[in-house]
């Protein structure tokens, strides 16, 4: 062929049925992405990741400066496409611009989906597993942790004991060896406890969730684990899940 000549067909669309999950993860994560697909694997539904503009270290002046960034982000999530649930992945962020504001801001480009947070994820799953008293650990530096626990207990949750390994850089946290995550769980003082909540969306514990609980014979709730339950029961998934700790069994 000397000359350009098209010849054009008719499409046939797909209707897509799969429940539309959204994610919004901190530019600087290095897990909470991988941990939705691993849990979600098997799901019927389809997820969407952007990643919002976020600089290290942790603190309350870096976590602020992402709200500005809430709508637009959410916004790119599909343009123009209705998403049925949305997953703001930032525990100690969440806390810090507080819940209700992280969910307007969404809710300016996103109106209709439902959104969830790892804090307001893991205070609904206390509420569904009867957890009242908790030991906590995180990675994050002393005044983050001062603000999670400020929130737990504005909850009514009561907070048996606190741990941190220190950290103030994503990329620190999600080096993390899982088996030493282990280790320091069964050095807490987590007897008085009705469960143990380790915080922050960076932390890799998803896969040693199981065998946490094995070992010390109490509940586990993460942040990811908390996070992705409330997203896929918001969307009608109500199997169980094995292998990443009893709450998927709720």
């Amino acid at each position: 062929m000397k000359n350009f000549s098209q010849t054009n067909f008719k499409s046939n669309f797909l209707k897509f049925s799969k429940p539309k999950v959204g994610l919004i993860t901190l530019s600087t994560d290095f897990t909470i992405e991988k941990d939705f697909r691993i849990v979600c694997s098997h799901c019927d539904i389809d997820i969407y990741v952007n990643r919002i503009p976020f600089n290290n270290p942790l603190n309350h002046e870096n976590y602020i400066k992402m709200m500005k960034y809430l709508p637009e982000v959410a916004n790119n999530i599909l343009p123009g496409e209705k998403i049925d649930s949305i997953a703001y992945g930032c525990t100690s962020g969440t806390v810090a611009i507080g819940d209700q504001s992280v969910i307007e801001n969404i809710h300016k480009t996103k109106p209709n989906s439902y959104v969830s947070t790892p804090i307001t994820a893991a205070i609904k799953s206390f509420t569904k597993m009867g957890i009242k008293k908790i030991s906590v650990l995180t990675p994050y530096p002393k005044d983050v942790n001062i603000t999670i626990f400020d929130y737990l207990i504005k909850n009514e949750i009561e907070v048996t004991n606190f741990s941190s390994f220190n950290l103030e850089y994503d990329s620190q946290i999600a080096k993390v060896d899982p088996m030493h995550i282990l280790e320091t769980i069964k050095k807490i003082d987590y007897q008085e406890s009705d469960a143990i909540f380790v915080s922050c969306t960076a932390l890799p514990i998803l896969q040693i969730l199981e065998q946490v609980e094995k070992e010390t014979s109490k509940t586990i709730i993460s942040s990811n684990q908390a996070l992705i339950w409330d997203i896929i029961r918001s969307v009608n998934i109500s199997e169980n899940i094995y292998g990443f700790g009893k709450l998927f069994l709720n």
